[in-house]
């Protein structure tokens, strides 16, 4: 589809759901027409590019938390072209996200095309491969990390090292930035119950700050446009910590349960999983930072959907990412096919930065 006819379909979006007068509809198509005749593109106003950014959110096929997505809170740096006031702008999303642990949805939205920032989320783990070849850390991270070092960062190789933040501008070559500890915010993980939980030494970060996926609204591609709401609890103990390809964790765990892991059939990994789990949410709450668990998310997703159908929208989503990893059956969404069809405006994904200069 031509940029004309993706600005002319979500304009004709913005103003119909803000009901807004048609004649003001006409003049503003005329405008943009006539900037993408002269420039071959458009700047949206700041107010259509905080519409288009929560219904973007709206539209998010795998996020089961949609129901919040009117409160998204939109940061507009478009502009900002310099690599050290970027980093400072992501450093006050940081901030801002993080609230003292009442986390706030926001995304902060650099100029379309120019600003790339190379990391998957602003706080992740950094993975290192090892000669036998293990890895200390998040494997996930693992050819981030080798990037990183690249570029000059002396990671400390540690289970839990925050990754730099890797900023390109145009074709400048890339530039890295240590965070400031004291915007690094981290939940010690521990357990209700079992003491020992401690001595396993786990943390994560409080805040998934999602940095790769380009924003698109109107034809206008953000390629810089870090977002976030809060964690659910499965994201970090059913996946992050438990995933085998991640940190593996629920060996460790069912081995200091006393758990016979000898066969599958006494469900070791799923009591282990479920006190990976409890201890996550618990942590989370008495620290008191934001998160929710599998269930009420659903619950909420439910209500999403009650409100979609009200204003005579239909919900689309990936049922695969819907389902909660911990119980799915026990959703509503297990039960409930969807349509997984984009809309528009929408977060894409998107090649790595550094694959493509390596391709």
């Amino acid at each position: 589809m031509a940029i004309i006819d993706e600005a002319v379909a979500f304009l004709t979006l913005y103003y119909k759901e803000n009901h807004l007068p048609d004649e003001q509809l006409d003049h503003r198509l005329k405008e943009v027409r006539q900037e993408i005749e002269e420039n071959g593109s458009y700047n949206h106003t700041p107010e259509e590019l905080s519409y288009g950014a929560q219904v973007a959110w709206r539209n998010s096929n795998k996020c089961i938390g949609r129901l919040f997505w009117k409160t998204l809170q939109v940061k507009d740096e478009r502009g900002v072209l310099e690599e050290e006031t970027i980093f400072q702008k992501l450093i006050s999303h940081i901030e801002y996200a993080f609230n003292n642990g009442k986390i706030k949805p926001c995304i902060t939205i650099f100029e379309p095309g120019r600003v790339r920032i190379w990391n998957h989320q602003l706080i992740r783990y950094a993975g290192y491969e090892c000669e036998d070849q293990t890895i200390v850390g998040d494997a996930d991270s693992v050819a981030f990390t080798n990037e990183c070092l690249k570029l000059g960062w002396k990671g400390k190789r540690g289970q839990f090292d925050v990754l730099p933040l890797v900023i390109q501008v145009d074709n400048r070559p890339p530039k890295f930035f240590e965070i400031p500890s004291i915007y690094i915010n981290e939940v010690e993980i521990r357990h209700p119950e079992y003491s020992w939980f401690s001595e396993l030494h786990l943390k994560w970060y409080a805040v998934p700050i999602i940095s790769s996926m380009p924003l698109e609204i109107g034809g206008v591609v953000y390629t810089a446009a870090p977002f976030n709401g809060w964690y659910m609890g499965t994201e970090i103990g059913a996946r992050n910590l438990a995933d085998e390809n991640r940190y593996n964790q629920l060996p460790l765990i069912a081995k200091k349960m006393g758990l016979d892991m000898r066969s599958n059939t006494n469900l070791w990994q799923d009591r282990a999983l479920i006190e990976l789990n409890e201890a996550v949410l618990y942590s989370f709450r008495e620290d008191g930072v934001s998160i929710v668990d599998h269930h009420t998310a659903a619950q909420q997703f439910k209500r999403f959907e009650m409100n979609e159908e009200a204003e005579n929208r239909d919900v689309t989503g990936n049922w695969t990412w819907l389902i909660p990893p911990l119980s799915p059956a026990l959703t509503h969404i297990f039960h409930k096919p969807y349509k997984n069809k984009k809309n528009s405006p929408v977060y894409s994904y998107r090649s790595s930065p550094f694959k493509i200069l390596e391709d």
